[in-house]
């Protein structure tokens, strides 16, 4: 299968450092963002949305990053990412995912991975929305 073009919801991120497991889903597709093993997507609204949320105290405690961890994480994830600014046009399940909605539909034979069911089970036409653990032979295979 020819590598799909991927767009890795925050969620996935935040799993990727919280978790006990280096070997989980998240994990590994947090480390082959920062690795450049798979291309991936990234509009500033989304990159807002990763920075904010690392930040947030309850998320810091659980990582444990000082802020200049999380600046290299940030700069790092940056750095391989394909950016692109879609303009929102169809509203996605949860209004505060509008603006993934907006990559996804701009990036025809893109991906989305996310832990969210409510955008796993209500996909728009045509696009795959899939969680990490299901993913993880298909962009890491």
């Amino acid at each position: 299968m020819a590598r799909k073009i991927v767009i890795v919801d925050t969620n996935v991120i935040v799993s990727g450092l919280i978790g006990s497991d280096p070997n989980s889903p998240p994990a590994r597709i947090l480390d082959a963002m920062l690795e450049g093993d798979f291309p991936y997507v990234m509009s500033t609204a989304l990159f807002n949305e990763y920075s904010s949320v690392l930040r947030r105290p309850a998320v810091v405690r659980q990582h444990g990053l000082t802020e200049p961890e999380v600046v290299l994480l940030l700069t790092n994830l940056t750095e391989n990412a394909i950016w692109h600014d879609p303009v929102i046009s169809n509203m996605a399940p949860d209004f505060g995912d509008n603006h993934i909605w907006a990559l996804l539909e701009s990036q025809p034979h893109a991906l989305l991975i996310t832990g969210d069911k409510l955008l796993i089970g209500n996909p728009p036409t045509g696009a795959i929305v899939i969680s990490p653990r299901n993913v993880i032979e298909m962009i890491l295979a």
